[in-house]
């Protein structure tokens, strides 16, 4: 029983460095040894639980979408549309990039990762479902997965610029 209880607080305070490590060094300059540096385990420790870094991001992508949906909830709750819901979160997220190179590095490697963009699809999936619902009913699962890359895309256009890229209150 101790044994169980320690893997999860274990796996728990990697999570937690890990975030943090990720949001003030940026995802592409976190090292899996600087993780496990700071939390005086080995690598193969850390690996157990996470077999890559992409897992680990994997782990914030899924704790994120969550609170995307609690978001959309809120927003829908205070009386917007979940079309309107999805279009703050996209302006958000946008506004993150804009605002910081560390958020556009979590946001790029999230959505260019295979392990994490599976989660994000799988999300932007069921939303599209939530959101088209009512007004697409006779819509086949196919058509919602459509929908599903319409959207993945357009989250990735709104972060990944150039300098020929439109400004942000234009996106």
């Amino acid at each position: 029983m101790t044994l169980q209880k320690r893997g999860r607080i274990t796996k728990h305070e990697i999570i937690k460095v890990a975030s943090r490590r990720f949001l003030e060094d940026g995802y592409s300059k976190t090292t899996i040894r600087s993780i496990c540096t700071e939390l005086d385990i080995s690598p193969g420790h850390l690996m157990f639980y996470f077999p890559s870094k992409d897992h680990l991001l994997a782990e914030m992508v899924d704790i994120l979408c969550d609170f995307q949906w609690q978001l959309m909830k809120r927003v829908t709750d205070e009386g917007a549309t979940q079309l309107m819901a999805i279009c703050f979160e996209m302006t958000t997220m946008a506004s993150a990039c804009e605002e910081s190179e560390i958020a556009r590095d979590f946001y790029i490697s999230s959505y260019t990762s295979p392990v994490t963009l599976e989660i994000i699809r799988k999300n932007d999936s069921e939303r599209a479902r939530e959101i088209f619902g009512d007004y697409c009913q006779n819509w086949s699962d196919n058509q919602f997965l459509e929908a599903e890359t319409l959207i993945s895309g357009i989250e990735y256009a709104t972060f990944m610029t150039t300098e020929s890229s439109s400004p942000l209150d234009v996106r």
